[in-house]
């Protein structure tokens, strides 16, 4: 079965430094940018529990409240299952995954909550849990998509068989798969995990796609810098277009909460990367070329 992205927008709007961006965290002008941003055809946001503490669920839910009529508009992806050091009740005070149900079927319903809105379009299990009942947790997600709480479950960072023992257990078929993959973090596309993905009918997200800023200040730079002013894109939208030139079109999640910057990725979207082009990046960034 191959796969098809849900993903209608050529990019996902990642809220992981919201609550680092004091300038939006007033309701009315957090709803003028989401605002802005549906216009432009991006309604998907990307969230998690954990991105600020809790902190920029709260702040989208609220931009939500102080404007109902966006909560119809937004499509919402958000993960849950890391309990960090500041949220352990035990003694320990110790980073660590949770998938029990009752840990996850409250997440859920903390992030609806939070987020003000009536359905979660896609809930991902943020990391994989060594200590995972997988009967248990496919359970309770089945159980949140029967009662509409969320339209699809999916994971992120998962390897094939982590994935795979979960939707054993499954009802329902999990939907999406966020991975790390960029020209600076190519590793998945050598080690089968991304072919994987692809050939279990996951629809690929792409978090860091741009490296955290790596792959615009990498080896690569001088053949990107080149080729985005031949195909008259930015250097960050020829590297996304590299990331879509895969197969299952991975759906980049983009951290940027800059206007400007949104839009030049916006208008760089169309661009399709000819083949010889790809693989010239990718033998720029590993410094060798294919076998």
């Amino acid at each position: 079965m191959s796969a098809a992205t849900p993903f209608e927008a050529p990019f996902l709007l990642g809220m992981m430094r919201l609550h680092e961006e004091p300038a939006l965290h007033a309701p009315a002008r957090l709803a003028d940018w989401i605002e802005a941003r549906l216009d432009e055809g991006l309604d998907w946001f990307d969230h998690a529990d954990i991105y600020g503490d809790r902190q920029g669920e709260a702040l989208f839910g609220a931009a939500l409240g102080h404007r109902p009529d966006l909560a119809k508009r937004v499509r919402i992806v958000t993960k849950a299952s890391i309990v960090t050091p500041e949220r352990d009740a035990s003694p320990h005070r110790v980073k660590h995954y949770d998938s029990s149900p009752a840990y996850l079927a409250r997440a859920i319903d903390d992030s609806l909550a939070r987020l003000g809105v009536a359905r979660l379009d896609h809930f991902l299990l943020h990391r994989p849990d060594p200590l995972m009942d997988v009967e248990a947790t496919g359970r309770v997600l089945d159980d949140a998509i029967a009662a509409g709480k969320i339209g699809a479950a999916g994971v992120s960072n998962f390897l094939p068989e982590q994935w795979r023992r979960l939707q054993g257990a499954m009802h329902q078929r999990l939907a999406t798969h966020q991975l790390q993959l960029s020209l600076d973090h190519p590793a998945p596309l050598f080690d089968g995990s991304f072919d994987a993905l692809v050939a279990d009918g996951l629809a690929p997200m792409v978090w860091s796609p741009l490296g955290g800023g790596r792959v615009l200040q990498g080896p690569a730079r001088p053949l990107l810098l080149r080729l985005a002013d031949e195909h008259g894109v930015t250097p960050a939208g020829l590297a996304l277009a590299w990331l879509r030139a895969l197969p299952g079109r991975p759906v980049p999640v983009v951290g940027s909460l800059k206007a400007e910057r949104i839009q030049a990725l916006r208008a760089d979207a169309e661009l399709v990367l000819p083949r010889p082009d790809w693989f010239a990046l990718l033998e720029a960034t590993r410094g060798h070329d294919v076998a």
